[in-house]
Protein backbone atom coordinates (compact mmCIF):
# COMPACT_ATOMS: atom_id res chain seq x y z
CA UNK A 1 0.00 0.00 0.00
CA UNK A 2 2.80 2.59 1.25
CA UNK A 3 4.22 1.93 -2.80
CA UNK A 4 0.89 2.78 -4.08
CA UNK A 5 0.19 5.53 -2.25
CA UNK A 6 3.83 6.87 -3.21
CA UNK A 7 3.86 6.11 -6.59
CA UNK A 8 0.15 7.98 -6.66
CA UNK A 9 1.87 11.06 -5.23
CA UNK A 10 4.63 11.13 -7.61
CA UNK A 11 2.20 10.35 -10.73
CA UNK A 12 0.46 13.78 -9.58
CA UNK A 13 3.36 15.40 -8.93
CA UNK A 14 4.60 15.06 -12.11
CA UNK A 15 1.01 15.70 -13.55
CA UNK A 16 1.33 18.84 -11.94
CA UNK A 17 4.40 20.09 -13.07
CA UNK A 18 3.56 19.45 -16.46
CA UNK A 19 0.92 21.96 -16.49
CA UNK A 20 0.97 25.78 -16.34
CA UNK A 21 -0.76 27.22 -13.03
CA UNK A 22 -1.62 30.80 -12.41
CA UNK A 23 0.74 32.39 -9.63
CA UNK A 24 -0.63 35.10 -7.95
CA UNK A 25 2.00 37.99 -7.40
CA UNK A 26 1.46 37.88 -3.49
CA UNK A 27 3.85 35.41 -2.01
CA UNK A 28 2.68 33.92 1.02
CA UNK A 29 4.61 34.73 3.91
CA UNK A 30 6.20 32.11 5.87
CA UNK A 31 5.20 30.17 8.88
CA UNK A 32 7.15 31.47 12.32
CA UNK A 33 8.18 27.64 12.92
CA UNK A 34 8.22 25.20 9.60
CA UNK A 35 6.13 22.08 9.95
CA UNK A 36 7.49 18.19 10.76
CA UNK A 37 7.04 17.64 6.84
CA UNK A 38 8.91 21.16 6.11
CA UNK A 39 11.34 20.44 7.97
CA UNK A 40 12.18 17.16 6.66
CA UNK A 41 12.03 18.31 3.35
CA UNK A 42 14.86 20.83 4.28
CA UNK A 43 16.57 18.41 5.72
CA UNK A 44 16.38 16.32 2.55
CA UNK A 45 19.05 15.30 0.23
CA UNK A 46 17.87 16.75 -3.18
CA UNK A 47 19.54 15.83 -6.03
CA UNK A 48 19.10 15.70 -9.87
CA UNK A 49 20.21 14.50 -13.05
CA UNK A 50 20.03 15.53 -16.51
CA UNK A 51 17.86 12.74 -18.65
CA UNK A 52 17.78 12.72 -22.77
CA UNK A 53 13.92 14.02 -24.07
CA UNK A 54 12.21 13.65 -27.02
CA UNK A 55 13.50 15.42 -30.12
CA UNK A 56 16.94 15.82 -29.27
CA UNK A 57 16.81 17.51 -26.37
CA UNK A 58 17.10 17.30 -22.24
CA UNK A 59 15.08 17.04 -18.85
CA UNK A 60 15.88 16.49 -15.69
CA UNK A 61 14.67 14.15 -12.76
CA UNK A 62 15.11 15.21 -8.87
CA UNK A 63 15.64 12.81 -6.51
CA UNK A 64 14.75 13.24 -2.74
CA UNK A 65 16.72 11.29 -0.64
CA UNK A 66 17.47 8.99 -3.58
CA UNK A 67 13.54 8.44 -4.51
CA UNK A 68 12.51 9.97 -7.90
CA UNK A 69 10.44 12.90 -7.05
CA UNK A 70 9.99 14.87 -10.44
CA UNK A 71 10.64 13.44 -13.93
CA UNK A 72 10.23 16.57 -16.51
CA UNK A 73 11.00 15.78 -20.13
CA UNK A 74 9.35 18.70 -21.05
CA UNK A 75 9.61 22.55 -20.54
CA UNK A 76 7.23 23.62 -17.70
CA UNK A 77 5.16 26.34 -18.61
CA UNK A 78 5.47 26.04 -22.13
CA UNK A 79 2.95 24.68 -24.06
CA UNK A 80 4.30 20.70 -26.53
CA UNK A 81 6.63 18.44 -25.06
CA UNK A 82 9.70 19.34 -26.48
CA UNK A 83 12.64 19.03 -23.76
CA UNK A 84 15.22 22.11 -23.01
CA UNK A 85 17.40 22.79 -26.10
CA UNK A 86 20.45 22.36 -23.75
CA UNK A 87 21.51 21.01 -20.39
CA UNK A 88 23.02 23.61 -18.89
CA UNK A 89 18.86 24.95 -19.50
CA UNK A 90 17.57 21.71 -17.49
CA UNK A 91 20.02 22.34 -15.30
CA UNK A 92 19.34 26.35 -14.24
CA UNK A 93 15.74 24.84 -14.20
CA UNK A 94 15.76 21.45 -12.13
CA UNK A 95 18.16 23.74 -9.55
CA UNK A 96 15.36 26.67 -9.62
CA UNK A 97 12.77 23.67 -8.82
CA UNK A 98 14.92 22.42 -5.31
CA UNK A 99 15.31 25.57 -4.80
CA UNK A 100 11.76 26.02 -4.52
CA UNK A 101 10.69 22.26 -2.68
CA UNK A 102 13.55 23.46 -0.07
CA UNK A 103 11.36 26.60 0.46
CA UNK A 104 7.85 24.38 1.00
CA UNK A 105 6.27 25.24 -2.39
CA UNK A 106 4.80 21.88 -3.37
CA UNK A 107 4.08 21.49 -6.15
CA UNK A 108 7.53 23.46 -7.77
CA UNK A 109 5.74 25.35 -10.56
CA UNK A 110 7.79 27.49 -12.72
CA UNK A 111 6.58 30.35 -14.73
CA UNK A 112 7.63 31.76 -18.07
CA UNK A 113 8.77 34.80 -16.20
CA UNK A 114 11.20 32.83 -14.23
CA UNK A 115 11.94 31.06 -17.17
CA UNK A 116 12.98 34.02 -18.91
CA UNK A 117 15.16 35.03 -16.34
CA UNK A 118 17.08 32.13 -16.60
CA UNK A 119 17.52 32.78 -20.37
CA UNK A 120 15.80 29.10 -20.97
CA UNK A 121 13.09 31.09 -23.15
CA UNK A 122 12.98 34.52 -24.82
Amino acid sequence: MKKFTRLFAAVILYLTCTFTFAQSQNLPTQPSSPSQNESAIQNAALTYIIIDAPNSTFGYDVFMDGQLMIHQASIPAMPGNDGFRSKDDAARVAELVMYKIRKGEMPPTVTTEELQDLHVIH
